[in-house]
């Protein structure tokens, strides 16, 4: 195959290449095959120091990536100490037949280098890297070409054009990979911007998120040392736990005084208070200036602060029986006078329908708009444009209440309509919400009883039964196994 094919070819596959580290292997192979040399570099400039990223010697016997692994050398400054800096600094090709004779560069470095391994350096190719904008982002050098009987030689000049293209197509793969590294980067700047301002805004809520993606990542990491078939790469690991970090972006819209509502009253308690009291005074006034009437205020005022502790015992309770509910709605009808003198209920439709909820602390109404979040965070996520491995992050997170027997929402989607990433989500967001260890209007549930409500969920097919068995046994959700 020709060198100009061969090129081609090279291309295509550096193209196609994701793995940087296997990009700059394969284009440093690549350059010392074309040469025949016996060992090379690759230096990635950063911070106005060239990096050791790869690098390779033949005669030492082990691979590659062996080698570039173990790699602990300090950068190279942009000096002219150095003949891989002078030539990122120049934009110039540099081809030293011996770097001992050489008189135009200190190669004092490299030649201290070889008294301490024992390796003899002798001729060098050093090609900077430079992208479409002539930009050097890195170096490529090559040391000790050999001929046909493996005996040190020049560089050959016919080479220098060849080489130098190759170091244009790592210049151009490095530049795409910083790219594509930066984007992801903001993506993911963008995501912990968003939770950050739902945990500021919420603080009820501030560690859910967190502790899915906790749960989240070890499952994963247990899941790929069992040998399931339900594997995850790293690619779709991260998508997977970008919808966990975005799944809630939603409550962004819902108000405050819903989301963050600590019990039945929230802010309904100040004003009802506040009519208890004025109440109760105006009783006061009333049989100061009347004292006949004195013995029916005082009874007026007794019941208003009985129906005032009802109240406050009822607000904070986890579950209102039959009896406790009409017992409020029989305080509910006692007539209070306001500060002007009109009469009025001492609760109000909207305070007697938040005072008598049974259990929890949301009306139907409320609920319905903590409910409308996930709505919001298809909505918002869906007007952002993820593609590649991120393409099905809008639909995991925007589906996370949905339910396989079709009792969720907001779509009602079930069975084969749910995919595997949101089954497991869905699982993982029940079991924080009855675990959570900051809410304070319940205290947290201990994991046996969180896991038994799962598997009453699974049970009336609402949950993945396969799935849920495997993140119990995975010990993710287990809080104590966590590092510190």
């Amino acid at each position: 195959m020709s060198l100009d094919k061969k090129l081609i070819k090279l291309a295509i596959a550096l193209s196609a290449e994701k793995n940087f580290d296997k990009l700059m292997q394969t284009i440093l192979i690549e350059a010392m095959e074309i040469c025949n040399c016996d060992a090379g570099t690759v230096y990635v400039l950063k911070d106005e120091f060239l990096h050791f990223h790869t690098m390779f010697t033949k005669s030492k016997g082990t691979t590659v990536e062996e080698q570039s692994k173990n790699i602990n050398l300090p950068p190279v400054p942009l000096g002219r100490k150095n003949v891989c800096a002078c030539s990122a600094l120049d934009n110039k090709l540099i081809n030293i037949p011996d770097v001992y004779e050489s008189k135009e560069y200190d190669f004092s470095g490299a030649q201290k280098y070889d008294s301490i391994t024992g390796y003899r350096t002798g001729s060098m190719l050093v090609i900077p890297m430079a992208d479409d904008k002539n930009e050097i982002i890195g170096v490529l050098q090559l040391i000790n070409a050999q001929n046909t009987q493996g005996k040190t030689i020049p560089f050959k000049k016919e080479f220098e054009e060849t080489i130098s293209a190759l170091g244009s197509l790592a210049a151009v793969s490095l530049n795409n990979h910083r790219l594509a590294e930066e984007v992801n980067n903001l993506l993911h700047s963008f995501v912990e911007v968003m939770v950050d301002a739902i945990d500021a805004r919420s603080s009820y809520n501030a560690n859910h998120t967190r502790s899915m993606v906790g749960y989240a990542s070890r499952f994963i990491d247990w899941l790929n040392k069992t040998g399931n078939d339900w594997k995850f790469s790293d690619d779709s690991k991260d998508a997977f736990l970008m919808s966990i970090w975005l799944h809630d972006i939603g409550k962004l819209i819902v108000p405050l005084e819903v989301l963050d509502k600590p019990d039945r009253l929230g802010t309904l308690k100040p004003g009802i208070k506040s009519k208890i009291e004025i109440a109760s005074l105006k009783e006061e006034i009333l049989s100061l200036k009347d004292p006949s009437k004195e013995k029916e205020c005082l009874e007026k005022i007794e019941k208003l602060k009985s129906a005032w502790e009802e109240i406050e015992k009822a607000n904070m309770a986890g579950f209102l029986p039959d009896e406790q509910i009409d017992k409020l709605k029989e305080y509910a009808k006692i007539t209070c006078k306001s500060a002007d003198d009109k009469e009025e209920p001492l609760l109000n439709e909207k305070e007697l329908e938040a005072i008598t909820i049974r259990k929890g602390t949301l009306t139907d109404g409320e609920r319905k708009q903590i409910q409308s979040h996930v709505s919001y965070t298809a909505r918002m996520l869906e007007k952002m444009v993820f593609k590649g491995i991120y393409k099905n992050v809008p639909f995991w997170a925007g589906s996370h209440h949905e339910l396989l027997n079709g009792n969720g929402y907001p779509k009602h989607l079930k069975g084969d309509e749910l995919p595997k990433e949101t089954r497991l989500l869905t699982i993982i967001d029940v079991y924080d919400a009855l675990t959570a260890e900051d809410r304070p209007y319940k205290p947290p549930m201990p994991s046996e009883k969180a896991f038994a409500i799962l598997e009453s969920m699974m049970k009336d097919g609402e949950i993945d039964e396969s799935i849920l068995n495997m993140f119990k046994e995975s010990n993710a959700w287990n809080k104590k196994l966590i590092t510190k």
